[in-house]
Parts: C-alpha cells; sequence; structure tokens
C-alpha cells in the first residue's frame, strides 16, 4: 500500500492547488464557464498531459483526457466527475474523482498494463448547477440532452448561457457535438466523498453505491386570515403558520416511519410580524429514495395529511411541484467488480445509497454506471470544512487500481 500512499500524497498535493482557483478571495467558489474554470480545466489538461494522455476540451466545456489502448476501434470506458465548486464549498467534491484517476493512469503508464479499451477520464464543468439554476449541464451534453430552452438560462448578473458559453470560446449552437451516445461507452465510474456520515460511522473509508436517489422538490403554499395577535380569539384564528409548522412535523414523522428522506428547508411567513397572526406562507419540500415507488407512496401519505390538516383549520392549500428526478439503479456487475476491488485492498466491503445527485444520473441514460464513496469528515460538504484523509484516498486509488484490471480482464 506504500506507493499508493504516496501517490494519494500527490493527490492531496494537487487538490489543495486545485483548490486555490477561484473566483471569490475569501472562499471557494469556480463556476461553470468563468475564467477560473477555464483556468482549472489548463491546470488538470497539464496534469494529464504529464500522464502521458491526450487531452482535449469538449463543445460544452468538458475537460477530457485519454489513455489510449493499442486495440484498433477500441471502446470507451468513462471514469470522472466536476470540477465545479459550489460558492464556499469545499476542495474535495467532485474534483477528488478527477485528480484520483489521473494519478492512476501515472501508475498504469510505468507498468505498461495493456488496456483493450481506451480509458477516459472527464472533468465535467458543471455538475452543481450553480450559475445557471439547472444542474448536471456537463455531463447531460455528453447525452445529448441539451434543450433549446436552456437559450433561456441566465446567471445572477443577467448573462445567458448563450452569451457565457461565447466569453468561454464555445458556442451553443455547437454544444450537440459533445454528444458521446454514438460511441456507446462499456461504463461511467465515479469516485467522491459520501457527503454523508455513514461510512465514518462504519469506520470504513469507502463503500459502494447501490443507488442514487430520486427527487421530488414542491412549493406549498398555505393560505388564512391574518389578524391582530391580541384581539381574535385561539378558536376563531386561520393561522397560516401554525398549520405549517404541523405540516413540516408531519413531514419528518412519515420520513421517519417509511424510511424515506424529507427535508423542508426553505419558509416563508407573510406578514411576518410581531403581533400579527400569520395570513399565509410558502415553504419548502425535498423528498428523496433509492426507490422512486416507495418515495411518491410516502409523498401520497403526506399530501393527504397536508389536505386534512388545511381542511380541519379550513384553509387553503396550493401544492407546485418545482424538480422531478427518477432514481438511478447502479449497474449490477460494476457493483461487483467494484466490492471485489475493495476487497483485494483487505477492507470489508460495504453498500449504500447516495442521497445526493451526481453526474452519473446524466452518464446512467446511456451506459452502465456505478459510483464509489470515500468516507469524509463528519459528513460535511459544501462548505469549507469539508475533509477527507490521505490514507482513505491510498485505499481508493488501490481499489481503482484494481477494478481497472478487472475491467480489463
Amino acid at each position: 500500500m506504500s506507493e499508493y500512499q504516496s501517490l494519494a500524497q500527490l493527490v492531496m498535493a494537487r487538490l489543495d492547488e486545485l483548490g486555490q482557483i477561484s473566483q471569490s478571495p475569501d472562499y471557494l467558489d469556480r463556476r461553470y464557464l468563468t475564467a477560473e474554470h477555464q483556468q482549472a480545466n489548463r491546470l488538470v489538461a497539464t496534469w494529464m498531459s504529464e500522464a502521458g494522455m491526450i487531452t482535449w476540451q469538449d463543445a460544452a466545456g468538458n475537460l477530457w483526457g485519454r489513455l489510449e489502448s493499442s486495440v484498433p476501434d477500441a471502446p470507451r470506458f468513462i471514469i470522472g466527475s466536476h470540477l465545479d465548486t459550489v460558492p464556499n464549498g469545499g476542495k474535495y467534491d467532485g474534483m477528488l474523482g478527477v485528480i484520483a484517476p489521473v494519478a492512476i493512469v501515472q501508475m498504469l503508464q510505468g507498468t505498461q498494463f495493456p488496456l483493450p479499451f481506451h480509458l477516459d477520464i472527464v472533468g465535467f464543468g458543471d455538475e452543481e448547477g450553480t450559475r445557471f439554476g439547472s444542474t448536471l449541464l456537463g455531463s447531460r451534453a455528453l447525452t445529448g440532452q441539451w434543450p433549446d430552452a436552456w437559450s433561456k438560462l441566465k446567471d445572477e448578473n443577467g448573462l445567458s448561457l448563450p452569451d457565457a458559453l461565447r466569453s468561454f470560446g464555445l458556442d451553443f449552437d455547437n454544444v450537440k457535438q459533445a454528444d458521446i451516445t454514438a460511441s456507446r461507452p462499456l461504463g461511467y465510474l465515479e469516485l467522491h466523498i459520501e457527503q454523508g456520515p455513514v461510512l465514518e460511522n462504519a469506520n470504513l473509508p469507502v463503500g459502494v453505491v447501490t443507488a442514487i436517489s430520486g427527487a421530488r422538490r414542491f412549493n406549498i403554499d398555505v393560505t388564512g386570515m391574518a389578524g391582530h395577535a391580541g384581539t381574535v380569539p385561539m378558536n376563531m384564528r386561520l393561522d397560516a403558520l401554525a398549520a405549517t409548522s404541523e405540516m413540516i412535523l408531519a413531514v419528518e414523522s412519515q420520513a421517519r416511519t417509511h424510511g424515506v428522506v424529507a427535508t423542508v428547508g426553505k419558509i416563508e411567513n407573510r406578514p411576518n410580524g410581531v403581533n400579527v397572526i400569520s395570513g399565509s406562507t410558502r415553504f419548502s419540500l425535498d423528498i428523496r429514495s433509492e426507490d422512486d415507488n416507495h418515495r411518491d407512496a410516502v409523498l401520497e401519505q403526506i399530501m393527504q395529511q397536508f389536505n386534512q390538516i388545511a381542511a380541519r383549520r379550513k384553509l387553503t392549500l396550493h401544492v407546485e411541484q418545482t424538480h422531478s428526478a427518477g432514481a438511478v439503479q447502479c449497474d449490477h456487475r460494476l457493483q461487483s467488480i467494484l466490492k471485489t476491488a475493495i476487497g483485494e485492498c483487505g477492507i470489508p466491503t460495504f453498500s449504500l445509497p447516495s442521497g445526493a445527485g451526481h453526474d452519473a444520473m446524466a452518464m446512467a441514460l446511456m451506459c452502465p454506471v456505478a459510483m464509489m464513496f470515500l468516507r469524509c469528515d463528519k459528513g460535511i460538504s459544501h462548505h469549507p470544512a469539508e475533509s477527507i484523509l490521505t490514507e482513505d484516498v491510498a485505499v481508493a486509488l488501490a481499489a481503482l487500481h484494481a477494478t481497472i484490471k478487472h475491467l480489463a480482464n
């Protein structure tokens, strides 16, 4: 494992260097199609070239590196993740899954290990959706999922997606050239920090992802009647906030009872005065599960409770869905190979679902996908306190190396 330990130190040093590229002097913030995105692509391309890879940037701004196979007309196998961050983010989310496999390619070059496929590493330009509000722009371009309606997307400064592409040296109308569905990739593998505490609680460095949870999101509007806090009797109030509190507790109760995750993360109250009964509220609901049917069944029960609470309190309820994404099941064969590889490293195999979305969700539209999670400190992510251990990275590198060997055989 010592060879992987020194390689892990290289990976950590590169992640530190990449983490300095930010559009803010105060925290890490690197968004799609910015000058900092371009700078990150150039830096990672340098490391890819040093590892002996051919590099290029596609029509959507994704960075590629290829370790070519000597086999004529060889297919491609893809490993990757994203290079963008959320504002005030961490330096491992996404970037680990690009930098670690580049280090493995460097090792493969030294051993002259023959591959029956091209090994492609991709650094996606946009996974987080922070700049234009629509996630997975980079990986969805690979699958041909690039709607014309995205030409209307704008960032917080009013700059449109086509204009941002143009300033990056690209063209919105040419993004379809990034589509690789015709090449029929053999598969896609993504190494990513867990962004949760499960592996840490299990005292394990890595785990195999079974599925990526599907999510549905809603805005819920509750309308009652505002009134004076001192003059309206308790039994005559149409208090939207009191009803909303009941609804929020119902969400928590149903999620705990039925084994899904559901969150009310945002709430607005009107008039929001210290001496005024709440007249209306709006709150968000995010509900997720690796089983879409189960998620939707629990959601139906939650909505029934919402309606019952509103009816009992004589309030008006309006529900608007704002997002829907189906769950993605990871490929059983690739999961099996990952488990074998991890076991060969002397690590107990452990499976877990992903509650967060990843580029693998888009890639699953065209090929089998798998993910390996790496333990992160206290499960913290999307935060400067995001932290991983060098020795865990060494385990992940060893498992990646073994996985590539098994795929080749």
